[in-house]
This record gives C-alpha cells, structure tokens and sequence, in this order.
C-alpha cells in the first residue's frame, strides 16, 4: 500500500424533511460495502432509490448516534454544513524504540460533505429540489460502488488476518460541523 491513504468524497445538498435519512443510507452503504465480516444484508428507500444497509444493532446505534450528533451541531450553530467521515485502518505493529504494541494505520477514508438548505415552497421548485437530490444519491451510491469494485479501491484493502466479528479492521465514524469534531 502507497504513503498515503485514499480518501472518497460525497457531496450532499440536503433538506430538513431528508437529512437523517439520506445520510443514514449513504453511511450504512459506505460501511455495507467496506466491512469484510459477516454482515446481513438490508434495503434502505430513500426518495426512489434503493441502498444496501448493514442489518446489524450496533452498526445501526453507531450510524443513528452520528447522524444525531451530526444534527444536533447544524442546528445549534449558524453552521449548517458539516461533515461524517468514516476511517477504515488496520493495525500494524508499531515501530518506535520505546513504544511497544500496535498503532492504527488508516487505509481509506469516506468524507460525506452534507449542507442543510431550505426547502422550497413553491411546488415546481420543491420537486426539482427533490430531483437533485434523488440524482445525488443516485450518484454517491455510483461513487461507492466505482471506488469499491476498481482497482485502486480493492488494492487499499489490507490483508485480511483477522475474521473475527463484522469487521476485520478497526473503523471511525467522526462528525465535524465548522471544523471542530462534535459528539
């Protein structure tokens, strides 16, 4: 694996009526297709368009609990732009004279870039609103799904040496809104 890891980019334009849904399904997709365990499959409907989901009580908790944290910062502030980046590492025997143990290398990164617009009143303009946002969605799960199956995308994937629980690799979920980390 290079220096550095590769990091994925999804960008959102979403409504107050679709925010915790839309993220919840990109989320679930992103981990869906990136934990190498036994995961049981599930199906998310989002404004016409069908997600793969993890059917897992922690998975689901973990992704409930960003996404509140994640609305909970856009709507205390000013800010109504924020970020969800999950982080897939592996740990690695760590390499120092003094310290002795493991460390957690990242391998890839999904940035969800999410801004909270207002939606529309007029009518026309609500269903183009919704329109973009269903092509959005369409188009982040056409990113998941082009990174995952290419060549670049399967040669980040560590080896797998662990094949234990639902995911081989350790992961982080962060929320940042202006920048700073909450929840």
């Amino acid at each position: 694996m290079n220096a550095t890891h590769p990091t994925i980019t999804i960008d959102l334009v979403l409504d107050r009526h679709t925010t915790r849904e839309v993220l919840r399904a990109v989320l679930h997709s992103i981990l869906f297709h990136r934990l190498f365990g036994t995961v049981k499959p599930q199906v998310i409907e989002v404004l016409d368009v069908t997600m793969p989901a993890v059917d897992d009580p922690e998975i689901k908790q973990l992704v409930q609990d960003k996404i509140d944290a994640f609305w909970k910062g856009v709507e205390g502030g000013v800010n109504k732009r924020g970020q969800i980046i999950v982080t897939f590492s592996e740990k690695r025997p760590r390499k120092s004279w003094f310290l002795i143990g493991e460390e957690e290398v990242p391998w890839e990164q999904w940035v969800v870039n999410a801004e909270i617009r207002q939606q529309p009143n007029a009518e026309r303009e609500r269903q183009k609103f919704n329109a973009d946002l269903e092509s959005a969605l369409t188009k982040s799960l056409q990113t998941i799904l082009s990174h995952t199956s290419s060549e670049r995308g399967r040669s980040a994937v560590p080896l797998i040496t662990n094949a234990q629980g639902i995911s081989p690799f350790p992961f982080k979920v962060a929320v940042k809104v202006g920048g700073v980390e909450v929840g």
